[in-house]
């Protein structure tokens, strides 16, 4: 891939070379220290300073600044050895063995998040390919893969946007794992975080003071300034990057409620649609602002629908559950009718949370019985397998993924894997224990974790032992894990048949609540209509789905909890 327009970092030129570019607004001069050697580089107007010059595939680089420090290049595309490490040359060396891919369609998807290093690496994913599309899953989505400090991570806390973790093998792995999910037919999502960068290895503040904004904070620190025009081609260009480059099928942005810019958010949509009209563009956004969804992105990441289907499950009403408890079935109903639960109503603070968003589509909403911050973020990293009975969880995974919605799975969860997903990191001193520490605060508030010695027992997220204990081995022979899978396989069968052919054109017949525990929801799709029925409750409860063909569970009008817990039907007309 070569630099048709100027583009931080080292990109090759059709006309040969190498063009270096950094944004250094703050400094007169940088130099190119290109394996050991010094070069000038010419500095313009607007603060960019850029070189064309020859360079080799893996040569490493870094700028010297007028203080003499030298770091590595923040848009650097390969990072050998590290946050800490030079940058390095990357010329693309990689035949594509599908070249021709044309992946599902946004209503084919059936999104697999997984964790690269939690799910035993490229290698251990590429041999789990052939049955994860067996099961109908059509695509996968990586969490974020862009170099972060240390060897392990979940991803949020990278600090060179364009560089493959080489932790995970480096830019060459990556491209040969999504060469090879396209060769088993699936596509590959990926989440990238352009709200924030991580602690530690970053250095724009030494010569690029404008990149970030004194005036707005976020949870990580000062806000990104979108407002200037190297910050807007930072992103955009990383965004085309992994889409063009690197060939994934869609992008999930992560936290667009911390970017504050809207005008940067359209100019992204824009740019991706100009260039790649055929990616899928989904976000995650605490504000539930159903504007976004109308044209300008594919999907938003629905919590609403998890946090009450979360609360009728486990009964939890602390931390963010606590706006669900006392009505989550209500709740519930309202995200199958509607999209959101919140749109517009006071959250707990008092302030309102979300738009109205009865006008859209269901599957402008991306849903999830677990992702990796409702498990990750919980104490112990327990998943639903160990919290809730068998036939509970059953009929809520049934509900998931088969309402009209887009269904998300977590890493694990089609064999209902039991062993914990927790919060880990590798930070060197004295950020270990400031991450810990925090850590351990953030669940002081939590009534089972109100003493010190409670919230010492959480684990330490830079301990290896943390990531040990959150692998996620493929499914055994076991009874098991075959009645999961099987299921698995049943019920999105069940979805291809009766809702992908024609899920984008689907609109809400309603959905009520039937009792504690219970609710039901009903859909008009072009050639009839769908209705679906779930009990978690403690007793049965009566229904009235319209008379049809019973596709699963039982045609009684009483529905039972537990194993006789769901109900769908197909209406023909």
């Amino acid at each position: 891939m070569t630099a048709a327009v100027p583009r931080l970092g080292a990109w090759p030129v059709a006309c040969g070379g190498v063009q270096f570019r950094l944004w250094a607004p703050d400094a007169q001069a940088v130099d190119l220290m290109l394996e050991g050697t010094s070069l000038s580089m010419r500095r313009d107007s607007d603060g960019c300073h850029w070189l064309h010059t020859q360079a080799a595939h893996g040569q490493r680089y870094r700028f010297r600044l007028p203080s003499g420090q030298e770091v590595p290049d923040p848009a650097s595309r390969w990072q050998p050895d590290g946050v800490d490490g030079d940058s390095a040359v990357l010329l693309d060396d990689v035949t594509w063995r599908n070249p021709q891919w044309a992946g599902p369609t946004w209503q084919e998807m059936v999104i697999y998040e997984v964790h690269v290093e939690a799910a035993g690496g490229f290698a251990a994913l590429v041999a789990q390919l052939p049955m994860l599309a067996s099961l109908g899953i059509t695509a996968i989505e990586l969490m974020p893969v862009a170099q972060f400090p240390g060897q392990h991570n979940w991803g949020y806390d990278g600090v060179f946007s364009y560089a493959p973790a080489q932790a995970y093998g480096g830019p060459n792995a990556l491209k040969e794992f999504v060469d090879a999910a396209h060769g088993a037919g699936l596509a590959v999502l990926l989440d990238v975080v352009y709200n924030h960068f991580g602690p530690q290895g970053n250095h724009l503040p030494l010569y690029a003071r404008g990149f970030f904004r004194s005036d707005r904070s976020t949870p990580w620190g000062d806000a990104i300034d979108f407002r200037q025009h190297w910050v807007q081609r930072f992103f955009i260009d990383n965004a085309l990057m992994w889409l063009q480059e690197y060939r994934f099928d869609g992008l999930r942005l992560d936290a667009v409620h911390a970017i504050n810019d809207d005008l940067f958010l359209l100019q992204l949509a824009d740019a991706v649609r100009a260039s790649v009209p055929h990616a899928h563009l989904m976000v995650e956004n605490e504000r539930n602002q159903a504007r976004w969804l109308r044209g300008t992105f594919r999907a938003q990441w629905n919590d609403d629908f998890h946090n009450a289907l979360h609360v009728m499950l486990t009964g939890e009403h602390e931390g963010y559950y606590a706006a669900y408890a006392g009505c989550p079935e209500r709740l519930l109903a309202r995200c199958l009718s509607e999209g959101f639960a919140w749109q517009g109503e006071p959250d707990m603070q008092g302030r309102p949370r979300g738009e109205p968003s009865s006008d859209l589509p269901p599957s402008c909403f991306v849903v999830f019985l677990q992702n990796h911050d409702q498990v990750g973020n919980r104490a112990f990293g327990e998943r639903l397998s160990v919290l809730v009975e068998p036939s509970q969880l059953r009929a809520a995974l049934a509900l998931t993924l088969l309402t009209p919605m887009i269904p998300l799975l977590f890493l694990g969860e089609p064999w209902q894997a039991q062993s914990p997903f927790l919060f880990f990191t590798d930070y060197a001193p004295p950020l270990d224990d400031a991450v810990r520490n925090g850590r351990r605060r953030e669940f002081s508030a939590f009534s089972a974790f109100t003493d010190r010695a409670a919230r010492a027992c959480i684990p330490d997220p830079n301990d290896p032992a943390t990531l040990q204990a959150s692998y996620v081995p493929p499914p055994g022979d076991d009874p098991r894990s075959r009645q999961w899978l099987g299921d698995m396989r049943a019920l999105l069968a069940l979805r291809r048949r009766y809702l992908q052919p024609g899920l984008l054109q689907a609109r809400s017949l309603g959905a009520r609540v039937l009792g504690t525990g219970a609710v039901q929801g009903g859909w008009q799709l072009p050639e009839g209509q769908w209705w679906i029925a779930i009990n978690v409750g403690p007793a049965p409860v009566v229904h009235a789905l319209p008379a049809g063909e019973c596709v699963l569970g039982t045609d009684e009008a009483s529905m039972l909890p537990g194993c006789g817990g769901i109900q769908a039907r197909w209406v023909r007309q």
